[in-house]
């Protein structure tokens, strides 16, 4: 009984998503569509192009961090996680960082860095270390320092 109601529901959506259907929309009605977004919202939606933060606090990150293994980067939502470096000199340590872009602008308050440690135990294990806030708020004013190059390069 389960299985035809549910059937039934699949059916009935399916066909609603298809009425919406037109020369103009092959693929049905949009998000916008479904949600109510109007006219203006829709222009404004789509004149939107490149990544959702400031650009210059992006790639400058980008540059920044580049000794370290990237995982995942989302433009949209600001959010850049490198993967675990261990730097050749102290082997026993590694270190993870994620970089938000809060802002559109180029703003000091517009970036944040948080950093992970570990450090390998005596059994071979790691386990995780506190991390100097220095070296957070370092890494904080060389992407600053970088981006504020950037913007002072395409200004010029």
């Amino acid at each position: 009984m389960v299985l035809v109601r549910g059937a039934t529901f699949a059916l009935i959506a399916s066909g609603v998503l298809l009425s919406g259907c037109t020369a103009d929309r092959p693929f049905g009605p949009t998000v916008g569509d479904v949600f109510g977004m109007d006219g203006a919202k829709k222009s404004a939606a789509a004149s939107q192009t490149g990544i959702g933060v400031n650009a210059f606090l992006w790639r400058a990150t980008l540059d920044t961090m580049a000794f370290m293994p990237l995982a995942n980067a989302d433009p949209w939502g600001g959010v850049i996680n490198y993967d675990w470096y261990t730097d050749p000199a102290t082997p026993n340590e590694r270190f993870k960082a994620t970089v938000f872009i809060l802002d559109t602008r180029l703003r000091a308050d517009a970036l944040n860095v948080t950093v992970t440690k570990e450090v390998r135990d005596a059994t071979g294990q790691w386990i995780g270390a506190r991390v100097a806030a220095q070296t957070e708020t370092d890494l904080e004013n060389a992407i600053l320092t970088k981006a504020r190059q950037l913007n002072l390069q395409n200004a010029g």
